[in-house]
């Protein structure tokens, strides 16, 4: 018996979250047909935001990159590339939108507190306490390379970092205790005596000696997301985070093995197992039917994975440029080359490419696959395709026993990608009991479910 033979239901009554995850650089938005928009053009994220708003959702997330990815010192040219910083962007939105949480993606690795705190401070109480911030860290000097420090930072260090980086943001967030301004125009002074606190921190990462400039919103502070995978990111993530956005979403055993990992993680740093939101990203593709959904499956794979990239892709994996090579052909016959250093090429290189690439010949020679069929079968496995009714069957069973919390969904195409997940499937998951069929907050933290921020009084 599989777990997924199990007919106990431990959360009867779950309701599912979704989020879009609005991508940075990536090739999975198909930029190439022609009902794909604009990926940069302001109206492309008001319209996804909007529409995720009326699908009741809880958040719209935006991808971040600090550099162009490039391969041996080229632009990779084949990827959808550009977006503006995404706190200038989340507080546009936040002018075009009523509830829908706003977050950012955004590194502690080359900001500092200070700055950034402030800045989401800001887009808190902007958008009345709809903001949230998914904390990234990075090691590479790839990256690094456009900051002054360059990629000084050791990989074991940066979740360190990260940890004294959030410390510090919170409190500066909470700086300012409840009460810390009047409210009538008869009290002596505009604030109350030691109602503002200064923050003081001083540690190998920072010197920081300032008083914080702006009250909390009404939902405390900044909800906090992570995604990072590694035993220390998981680590970071059970210790500081609200919600975890993982890519274990698609098989039910793996989402559920994660889920139970980080409820154990959460009980060993002393927090109640349900105090995070699991949120595994993922794409979701729609058709009448079954067949009609697998042949649209079908075509969004052939969109996201063209020849080019197909061969943009397994030339990472054998450290060679394979451009002029046929993807319809077979794989490479020679041995692919092995790097000393895979992380500073700024796109997905594998340290050890061989039993990847073994595995590959394999189950192409098996299959009868070329070059781009074995890509497209091989590589990440993104996601769920079904009609709307199975598809809200298999996701209730997914939430109600406890492998997720809802999915952060990557739309193929921008801007009318979540159009038949608003219109289709969450009618569904709501005659199902599964989804909400009204915002009952006004801020993030609460459509999340989520604890209260503590908050400090004078």
């Amino acid at each position: 018996m599989t777990r997924t033979d199990l007919t106990d239901v431990p959360r009867p009554d779950a309701e599912l979250h979704f989020g879009v995850f609005f991508q940075g650089v990536n090739h999975w938005t198909i930029w190439s047909d022609p009902a794909s928009g604009s990926q940069i053009d302001p109206a492309s994220f008001q319209r996804v935001a909007q529409t995720a708003e009326r699908g009741l959702f809880d958040a719209f997330f935006l991808g971040d990159g600090l550099r162009l990815r490039e391969v041996d010192g080229k632009i990779h040219e084949l990827d959808v590339a550009g977006r503006p910083d995404s706190i200038a962007q989340l507080a546009a939105l936040a002018a075009v939108t009523d509830r829908i949480g706003l977050v950012s993606t955004s590194n502690t690795t080359f900001n500092e507190p200070a700055d950034l705190a402030r800045r989401f401070a800001g887009l808190d109480l902007l958008s009345e306490g709809r903001a949230g911030w998914n904390v990234v860290t990075t090691d590479n000097a790839w990256t690094g390379a456009n900051f002054r420090r360059g990629g000084f930072l050791d990989h074991a260090d940066r979740y360190r970092r990260a940890e004294e980086f959030l410390a510090v943001a919170r409190d500066i967030w909470d700086g300012w205790a409840s009460g810390a301004v009047t409210d009538t125009a008869d009290a002596r002074s505009w604030s109350a005596p030691g109602g503002v606190r200064p923050v003081r921190a001083r540690s190998s990462q920072f010197d920081i000696d300032l008083t914080p400039t702006l009250p909390r919103s009404a939902q405390g502070h900044p909800v906090i997301f992570q995604a990072g995978d590694s035993p220390a990111g998981r680590d970071f993530g059970a210790h500081n985070a609200d919600v975890i956005f993982s890519a274990h979403g698609t098989e039910f055993d793996d989402a559920l093995a994660f889920a139970e990992d980080i409820r154990r993680r959460l009980r060993s740093a002393g927090r109640p197992e349900d105090d995070v939101r699991i949120l595994p990203g993922t794409e979701i593709i729609i058709g009448a039917t079954e067949k009609e959904a697998e042949e649209k499956a079908r075509w969004v794979r052939l969109q996201q994975v063209t020849p080019a990239t197909a061969l943009g892709i397994a030339g990472l994996l054998w450290g060679t440029d394979l451009s002029g090579r046929d993807a319809d052909g077979p794989l490479p016959a020679e041995d692919p080359v092995v790097e000393e250093d895979a992380g500073t090429f700024g796109a997905g290189r594998v340290r050890d490419p061989r039993p990847v690439v073994a595995e590959w010949r394999a189950k192409a020679e098996a299959n009868g696959w070329s070059l781009r069929e074995t890509v497209i079968e091989l590589g990440p496995q993104r996601g769920h395709v079904g009609t709307p009714a199975g598809l809200a069957e298999k996701f209730v069973h997914f939430a109600r026993h406890g492998a997720i919390d809802g999915f952060n969904i990557s739309p193929y195409l921008v801007p009318d990608g979540l159009d038949d997940i608003v219109n289709l499937l969450v009618p569904e998951l709501q005659e199902r009991g599964a989804y909400r069929t009204a915002y009952t907050g006004t801020t993030l933290r609460e459509h999340l479910g989520l604890r209260p921020a503590r908050l400090a009084t004078v």
